[in-house]
């Protein structure tokens, strides 16, 4: 390929897995160069969202592990083990969001947060001296995006002693700023849980419901371009048991699981159109399950069928009657903090 001019060399190498780029820097320093350009990570990180390129990461008290997803039967394929590259307990570590290959995790030993590639090892610390950076589980939430300048960014809202504040960090700059957050006062109490965040048309999105039968539930918005949070109200879902809402970005289009029930569970696909949310389908109550196996629960949707996922394997299918979809989407548990679906990219977690 030496022969080859550069800008063909450009169009093969976006075109491979993350890992051959990885070797393939250190080719030539010429090639390294290229490799390293902010063009080249950007079309190979386009290039490589599709479903060949996913995998799933469990962590437990023992391993980390990385599987392939055997798309024939949608169940996960033999495992590698990974080391975690940062200072940890007993892989004590919370996977709060995901984008692009990048994962922000918690250091739960430390509440420090983290940006990690988990394909390249490489990581970034985002904690400070002055506390900014620091994650306290079932208080705070966190949601991972990118900007139209290809900043990689983190919105971090805090919940302190009766007062909210969020921040938002910049891989670009390095530097975590102080934004201005409104809601209401009564979504101060910890009986509000948030969900991850979930990036989706340049908003993130989470959902705040009140963990008690006939709760409050709604839908957190923050535009990334204006900076400004929002509310919308939930999906009209019976409130006769717990409420929660799982959200998802399928082809840039949000959804929304949104479960109630007790001892049985009802689930209902919503897709939000403008502010308005539209029932997609309805699924039959689905079996009871424990309060510590949802723990570990991870979805996926993917070909008309919604995969409810352990780090066992499939728990169970619920068949859609929907249109297909090409590749994997996962839907985080808010409990769910021990896995991840990512793409194998280049992206890095620091400039």
């Amino acid at each position: 390929m030496a022969d080859l001019p550069i800008e063909t060399i450009f169009e093969i190498l976006t075109r491979v897995p993350a890992k051959v780029v990885g070797r393939s820097r250190s080719v030539c320093k010429e090639w390294y160069a290229l490799l390293s350009t902010r063009d080249f990570i950007r079309v190979h990180c386009s290039r490589s969202l599709v479903s060949s390129n996913q995998r799933v990461l469990l962590i437990d008290d023992l391993t980390c592990s990385v599987h392939p997803i055997i798309f024939q039967s949608y169940d996960y394929g033999p495992r590698s083990i990974v080391t975690l590259p940062f200072d940890h307990q007993n892989n004590d570590v919370s996977i709060l969001s995901h984008l692009n290959g990048l994962l922000c995790v918690c250091l739960n030993h430390t509440n420090e947060l983290l940006l990690w590639n988990p394909t390249t090892t490489a990581f970034k610390r985002l904690s400070t001296p002055d506390s900014l950076g620091i994650y306290i589980n079932n208080l705070d939430a966190v949601g991972l995006y990118a900007d139209d300048a290809d900043d990689y960014k983190v919105l971090h809202i805090k919940r302190r002693c009766g007062v909210y504040e969020s921040y938002v960090y910049s891989r670009e700059l390095n530097f975590w700023r102080n934004i201005p957050f409104l809601t209401r006062q009564e979504y101060l109490s910890p009986n509000f849980y948030w969900s991850p965040g979930t990036f989706c048309g340049g908003t993130m999105y989470f959902t705040l419901c009140e963990c008690w039968v006939g709760g409050t539930n709604v839908v957190i918005c923050f535009d990334i371009n204006s900076e400004q949070f929002n509310e919308i109200s939930f999906p009209p879902v019976p409130s006769t048991g717990f409420v929660q809402g799982v959200l998802v970005n399928v082809k840039n289009e949000l959804h929304m699981f949104a479960t109630t029930g007790w001892f049985e569970i009802t689930i209902d696909m919503w897709t939000l159109k403008e502010d308005y949310w539209i029932k997609v389908l309805s699924c039959p109550p689905i079996p009871p399950i424990s309060l510590s196996l949802w723990g570990y629960i991870t979805h996926y949707v993917t070909n008309g069928n919604w995969f409810v996922m352990t780090k066992l394997g499939k728990l169970f299918t619920i068949e859609m009657d929907t249109k297909p979809f090409e590749i994997l989407y996962p839907v985080t548990w808010f409990r769910g903090y021990k896995g991840a679906v990512f793409v194998e990219t280049v992206v890095s977690p620091s400039i």
